[in-house]
Formats: C-alpha cells, structure tokens, sequence
C-alpha cells in the first residue's frame, strides 16, 4: 500500500445517483446528511438508534459506487452476518453482482459488492505486499457495519486496526449503534484516515414504550415525558427486619414471574412477535419447556410452519433439534444461541422474518445486528454472568436489545419488557431505561502477526507511526491535556513548598532528626538505669538509716520537696508504723520534715554529724506532714546549707553508679552536640517538618502521574518491542527482518499466530495422518472453558504423541512471554481431539453430539477454527510438502455439512477457478 497523505482532500463525486429515485420513501434527515456527505468525498461515522435505518447509508454506497463503476466492501463482525448480509444484497443487487470472502470461502470476489467480516477485511490489508496486486483496487468504499463492536475486548482491535491501514482515497461508512462518543471517533478517523462527517441522530422512526412484568402483571416503566419511573411504579423496599442469611445482607428481591405468565400478558396485549433475552444458554432452552404446550400461532400459520420444517428435515435431517425444540417450533416457540446449529438458526430467523415464530428466546449475540425484526423485546434480567463475576448491564448492551423492538413499517412503537428478577427490580430498570449510552473505548492489541506484517513492509519508525495511529492512543492523548494540566498544578504547589522551605538543606535536617531521635533514645536508657539503680540503693539505704545517728546528713527527694534534691539533717528519729522509723528531718532551707526512710537518696555518714541536742523539734505526728522553721532552728539550717556547699549533697547516691555516670555523660554530650547544631537554630522545625513531608508526597504523586502517562502513551509500543523480542528469540526476525520463520507465521491469522507458527514448522506433524492431523490443529487452535467438558472419542495416540512432542516448545513460548510481559493465549485442548478425529474419519452427526457434553453449536464453531487453520497451512512458506497435502486432505473430511456452510455457498466456491488464501484472499 502506498502511503497517502491522510488529509489530502477527496474530490467531490459526479454521477452520484439521486436518492430519491433509489429509495421508494421520504428519507429521514441525518440519512440525507450522510448521504451528502458521501457525494462530497468524505467518510462518514452514523450514529443512530438500533433501527433507525442506518443500512440505507451502506446501500446508497453500494448504488453510488456502481453508478461509478467502481466496488464497495460490505464487513460485518460476525460470518451470521455477513451470509445474511450475501442473502439481503443478492435479492436487491442481483446474484452476479454480490460476493462473498470469509475465513474458509470465496465466493464472486471480483463482484461490484463483496461482503466479509471485518477481520477478513483486516487481513486483506495485511497482506497487501505487491504493488501489482493490490486487493481494493476499484474500491470506492468500505461499509463498516456495526462499528461499536470496536468495545468487544477480543475482536475490538481488528476494527482499529482496519481504519488504520485501509488507502485514504477509500471512503469509509462507519455505521454506529448510539454511543457517547461518536465525536471522538470521528476525529479520530479524520486524523489517521482523511476527512470524515459525523452523522448523529437519536431519532428513532418506531417510538419505544418501556414496560415492567412482574408477579402481578405488566405495567408503564416511564412516567410521560421518559425521564423517569411512572407514578404508578412502587419500588419494592423489603420488610421491617427482613435479614437475608448468608454473606449478602442484600434483602431478596420479589419472586419473578414465570416465562409462561410473561408471554401470555403479552400475547394478550397484542405485542408478539417478541424476542425474549435470557443470558444463558441452559436458560433459553429451558424457557422452551417451561412454556409447556402453549400455542402461539394459527393453524394456517402452523401448517406454514410443517411445511417449511419438513422440507428442512428432508434436506437436513441431521440438523434437525430434538423432538422438543421441533413441537415448539410448530408452536411458535423457539432458542437461538452459540449452541444451536447455524443451518438450525437460519430456519427460525427465515421463519421469524416471515411472521411464524412469535417468540425467540436468544442470548444477547442475537441483538449484533441479525436482521429480526421484533414487535417487542423483552429482557430479564438486568445484570448477567461474566468471566469476571455477576456485574449489572451496561448502558450501551441494554439499548441494543431494547432497540431490536419495532418493525419499521409495521408497528407504531415498539415495546420492551423490562422482568423482575431476584437481583433487580423496577428501580434498576428505570434507571438503565433512561440512561445515556456508554462511550467507545479502545481494544487494540498489537499481535504477533501485526509485528510481522509491518515490519515487511515499513522500517522500525513508520511501524511505530501506525501502532501509534491507534484510537487508544488518540483518546490517551486527550486525557494526556487534562493529566498534563493536573501535573502542572502539582509543579506549582510544589514550587511554592520549595520557595519556603528551598534554602533549607534537607541533609542537615535529616542528619538533625536523626540526633533528636538519638538523644530520646538515651535519655530512656538513662531512665532505665537510674531505676535500676535506684531499686538497688534503697533497701541498702533503708537498712543504713536504721542505724544511723541523729545529727547525720542526708540528700533528701520527695514531692513536698517539689521535686528537687535537698540537703537536710536528721533531728529525731520516731517510731514507723512498719519495721523502719520516720525520720523528723531540718532541710537547708529551715522546713521541717517527717518522711519514711524511703525519702532518702543519699546518706552522708562520711561527714562529720551536725550538733542537735538541745533544739526544740516541732510535733509532727505522721509521714509527709511540714512545718516551717523558726529562729532557732535557722542556726541548724545553717549549717546544713554550709556543709552541702562543700560537698555534693544534691546528686541522689543512685546517679552517682557507674552505668548511670557514664550514660549522664552520653547524654550531656549529645544534648551539646544537638545545640550546635545548625538546625537547631532555625524557625518552626515542626512545621518545616511538615513542609517536608508534603513535598515528599507531591514529588512522588508527580513521579507515579508521569510513569502512568509514560505507560498510557506508550504502552502499544513496548507491547510492540517486547513481540520483537520474542520473534528474534525464535528466530522469526533476523535483526528487524522477517526471515523464513516469520514470513510463515506472518502468513497466519489465529490468538496466537507464532505459536501456530513453531507448532506446524517444528516437524512434529509432518507425519500424521489427516484425521490425527485434524485432531492437532484443534488442540493448539481453540479453548473451551466448560467445567463439565468430556468426549466419549479418546484423543488418538499419534496426535497425543505429537501434541506431546510440542509440550517443550509452547512451555518455551509461555516462558518468553512471561519474562517480557506478554500476555497471549497459546490453546492446549487435548479433551477433544478425539472429536475431530472422529468426525474426519467420517461418524455420523447425531453419533459425534451423542458422545460429548458440548452443545452443538459449540462443535460447529471448534470444527471451523480447525478448519480456518488447515485453510492456511497450503500457504504457508516454511512447511513441508507432505503437511500441506494432509492438511487439504484434512479440510476436506470435515468440512461437511453440518460444519460446512450452506449447500449453495459451497457450489459457488468449488465454481472458482483460482484457489485463494483464506487468511489473506490471495491467489496462492
């Protein structure tokens, strides 16, 4: 593909036909807008309500592109659709100018109008190496049909990556259920595309009247105007002192009403035909039974019905359901989800088109566009099972089931039925009723075949450019203005904090906080010792005191004392209440005193005993009790004063232990050392402290914001170097060139392409047969997450040696994807090899459903996926002769009916004179 300027103006289009001569009807007005739009030479995003006619914008894409001579690819997201799609074009277009391309068929490709599904349309671009053969040569546009799939988490990146890499002279008709916002994938198209015209419409041609079903029948769910619950709508609250046992102290919510009750208040009311959605499959077939032997057509209706079903029988009598679901059908009654056979679920959507069936109960696949038309839906319930748990509906799923009621044409509104159910009630239901739609989000993945196709074609910085062309990365980016801005707000708070704090050198804080800690740390050893030795010295004083003389000095402390330690002189010694005596004590400061022994901290027996005898001591009758001196006590008092200026009477005997010395000095010291310091001189260290811990916290929110914008604007990137990484580890690139190995597995589309890659160049399956060969392919191609899986086939033991034989290498892979922080899925499904095996080697259909727990519409979809891989492999350029001619022996056993498509697609494709490459749709 030739790089283009993106921006480069289109030229408006001549010729373009007149809509009005086409379409039989009045057009509604954003119809007209995008049409106009067209005739300009832009592309166009249509966001509008399911059924409001979005289609015509892609038909009048096809008309005008005829009128010029030129082809429109039609894509859709899934292959129902696009065989419908082939059905509804071929009876407008006529046959010869419809084709068809999906992953295992091609059918009419050089038609004026090809449909496929959107990943075989991405491919296509992929594949395109040669300037000579260039696949949308003569393509005027490209119909994107039901756009907002770009939100499924596992096919959403193909949309992407196909806006991305589609020729800008190509028009692009982007056709969009109502999302939040279609604005910014307008803009997104425009900048990576060229110019593009929003076309925004909320009207909805078939108004919806929203209802609620209980025990107690169906009721209004919206007050007049639609902005709110009905006034006749009771939310149920539960009752006073209702306690749910269990963890969830949710209250149960009202019994919902059976399915039968459901459809006959419908019935009653005239609003069948009805799609009935119910999020499981078990669910949906069970709904058929629980509706017993109700009757919901006419007996020319059912005999309509016997005829087309016995015409099916006789063409299909495999694909006919059991007993049960075929009486229902006769009834009016019928499931349609992942498990029932495609061949099955064509017959009930022909029927349902034509009025027969008047209720369907389906899964939510069914509202991804299959043409259905409904008088009424009904959904009930309004929160689902998931992967990740039980989590309520999201806005954008609600609309797209509600929006399948009403028949443009038919009915004057269309109504939707809202149930009760155990988790919800009226409140929830209103709620999503009136809810805005939810927005697009990103889903692109860059992939292993990805790293390899680009780099084919484009050196490392242009590889770069297109990764990062992404809507994921354009919606980054407008998060980037307003994080940027956040962080610029941070960089001045922290500017401030630095300018009050800045000339402040934050070492010398730290190193000072770390004394301060040090010094508190001390001062409690000190506290400690002292206790210690305290505890010692006063049962040694204790017993001392008993025998010591009146007139001896002692250092007293006690709280009378206020604390301190005084200088005083025993004057009388009393008798004690205990063993010890109180002592009548003079202090230095003429107090007298009578204190327990225990008062004492040091008893001064080396000096000389003071003179008492004589001195007339006041009467104090207990311990604690104070009296002031008088004249004739001062002279003593004196005296005590005099003898502890020349010695130490103030240090208590316990300080004066050696530990206790030594850590007073520790102490000292450090107390010296914190004064010098220069911190110590500054303001208020606390709020400097505080200042401190803010900017901490502001330098690493400022840190965490930035690596998080890093990661966001970058992260397709790194995911895009570390598969460079993993494909040169397996020699798939040779520097930044693909080499054999990469040229093989750049050639195959699958989950993970390098390792389908390794698995069929490793040599391990060069030698199986084509049924044991078969049997691989599934095994390393598909994943079924079903707890209660089993086949009644065993996995043949040829295939269940070579699956062996690639255990080293997938552990291999895993191991590197690990390391560089990849995640990608490499299957490993040896329950039903046996299956494949079977079904290749030719058992009957009803004998493969008997023997295993899958569904069979679940057998369909893991016999394509083989099928889709045996498809590739005759094109693949590093595989042995011998692999590709088992492998077309392969496709060929189980590409059957049921498996196989419908009968005349069949034909059409063996009528094709070149073989194609399904994966690309280029001659081999």
């Amino acid at each position: 593909m030739k790089d283009q300027d993106p921006q480069a103006a289109r030229p408006a289009s001549e010729g373009s036909p007149d809509p009005a001569q086409l379409f039989p009807f009045q057009l509604d007005d954003f119809q007209l807008e995008a049409i106009d739009a067209l005739n300009q030479g832009h592309s166009v995003v249509v966001s509008a309500p399911t059924g409001s006619g979005k289609t015509l914008v892609g038909e009048y894409a096809i008309y005008r592109a005829i009128a010029h001579g030129l082809k429109v690819f039609y894509t859709t997201p899934l292959k129902a659709l696009s065989n419908q799609k082939l059905r509804d074009f071929r009876e407008q277009f006529g046959a010869d100018n419809v084709g068809l391309m999906t992953g295992d068929l091609s059918v009419n490709r050089e038609a004026s109008i090809v449909v496929m599904t959107t990943e075989i349309f991405r491919n296509m671009l992929y594949a395109e190496a040669d300037q000579s053969d260039d696949p949308l040569a003569g393509v005027e546009a490209v119909v994107l049909d039901e756009c907002h799939y770009m939100n499924d988490s596992q096919r959403g990146t193909v949309w992407e990556e196909s806006i991305i890499h589609c020729p800008p002279p190509v028009q692009l008709v982007a056709l969009s259920a109502t999302v939040a916002n279609a604005g910014q994938l307008t803009d997104w198209i425009e900048r990576v595309h060229g110019p593009t015209r929003l076309v925004v419409s909320d009207f909805r041609p078939v108004p919806l009247q929203f209802s609620f079903c209980s025990a107690k029948g169906l009721h209004p769910l919206l007050n007049d105007q639609g902005t709110g619950l009905h006034p006749n709508c009771k939310v149920w609250r539960a009752p006073k002192g209702n306690k749910r046992k269990g963890r969830s102290q949710r209250p149960p919510q009202p019994e919902p009403p059976p399915i039968s009750f459901v459809v006959a208040q419908m019935a009653a009311r005239e609003m069948l035909p009805a799609i009935y959605f119910i999020f499981s499959r078990r669910g949906c077939d069970k709904a058929v039974r629980d509706l017993g032997v109700q009757c919901l057509v006419s007996e020319s209706e059912q005999a309509r019905i016997r005829e087309r079903l016995k015409a099916y029988t006789e063409a299909n009598p495999e694909a006919v359901r059991d007993g049960l679901h075929a009486d229902a059908l006769l009834r009016g009654i019928a499931a349609h989800h992942a498990g029932v056979l495609p061949a099955w679920k064509e017959l009930i959507e022909e029927l349902f088109q034509q009025g027969l069936v008047k209720v369907v109960f389906a899964t939510e696949t069914l509202a991804a566009g299959i043409n259905m038309p409904a008088r009424s839906t009904v959904i009930s319930s309004l929160s689902k099972r998931t992967e990740r748990g039980h989590r309520p509906l999201m806005a954008s799923e609600f609309l797209q089931m509600a929006g399948r009621a009403g028949r443009r044409g038919l009915d004057s509104k269309g109504y939707v039925v809202t149930v009760q159910s155990r988790f919800e009630g009226v409140r929830e239901a209103g709620q999503l009723a009136t809810s805005p739609s939810d927005p697009l989000v990103s889903q692109f993945t860059p992939s292993y075949g990805m790293v390899l196709n680009l780099l084919q074609r484009h050196d490392l910085a242009k590889a770069r450019e297109l990764v990062e062309r992404s809507f994921g990365r354009y919606l980054a980016s407008l998060d980037l203005v307003e994080e940027e801005e956040i962080l610029q707000q941070l960089r001045l708070q922290l500017g401030q904090l630095q300018g009050t704090a800045g000339d402040v050198p934050w070492e010398d804080f730290e190193d000072y906080e770390k004394l301060r800690g040090r010094l508190r740390e001390e001062r409690r050893l000190l506290r400690i010792l002292q206790q210690q030795a305290e505890e010692t010295l006063a049962h040694e004083l204790t017993l001392a005191l008993q025998f010591a003389s009146v007139g001896t000095l002692v250092s007293l402390k006690a709280p009378q004392l206020r604390g301190g330690v005084t200088p005083a002189v025993i004057v009388e010694k009393c008798e004690g209440p205990g063993q010890f005596p109180l002592l009548l004590c003079l202090t230095s400061d003429n107090v007298w005193l009578m204190l327990p022994c225990q008062a004492v901290v040091s008893l001064h027996a080396e000096l000389s005993c003071l003179q008492v005898d004589g001195l007339q001591a006041p009467e104090l009758g207990r311990a604690g009790e104070l009296r002031h001196g008088d004249q004739h006590s001062g002279g003593l008092a004196l005296a005590v004063g005099h003898m502890a200026q020349r010695h130490d009477m103030t240090t208590p005997q316990y300080d004066l232990a050696g530990e206790v010395l030594s850590q007073m000095q520790t102490v000292k010291e450090l107390e010296a050392e914190l004064e010098a310091h220069p911190a110590h001189r500054w303001g208020d260290r606390k709020q400097l402290k505080k200042h401190r811990r803010r900017m901490e916290e502001l330098e690493l929110e400022i840190t965490e914001r930035q690596q998080l914008l890093h990661h966001r604007a970058n992260r397709h990137w790194d995911t895009f170097l570390s598969l460079m990484e993993i494909l040169q580890h397996f020699g798939a690139l040779d520097d930044l060139v693909p080499t054999e190995i990469g040229r093989t597995v750049a050639a195959l589309r699958g989950d993970n392409e390098l390792w389908l890659g390794l698995a069929l160049m490793s040599g391990h399956l060069d030698d199986l047969p084509p049924a044991e060969l078969a049997a691989v392919f599934e095994a390393i191609s598909t994943e079924v997450n079903r707890p209660d899986l089993w086949s009644g086939f065993p996995p043949p033991p040829r295939a269940e040696e070579a699956l062996h034989d690639l255990s080293g290498l997938r552990r291999e892979l895993l191991r590197a994807q690990e390391r560089h922080q990849v995640v990608v899925p490499a299957w490993w499904e040896p329950e039903l090899m046996g299956l494949v095996e079977a079904w290749a080697r030719g058992v009957a259909w009803n004998d493969l459903i008997a023997n295993t727990s899958l569904d069979e519409g679940d057998v369909v979809r893991i016999m394509r996926r083989t099928i889709d891989l045996l498809a590739q492999v005759p094109y693949c350029e590093a595989i042995s002769e011998q692999l590709r001619s088992h492998a077309r022996q392969a496709l060929k056993a189980i590409n059957r009916f049921p498996v196989a498509e419908a009968d005349d697609l069949l034909k059409a494709a063996a009528a094709e004179s070149e073989p194609l490459n399904p994966a690309t749709e280029r001659a081999a």
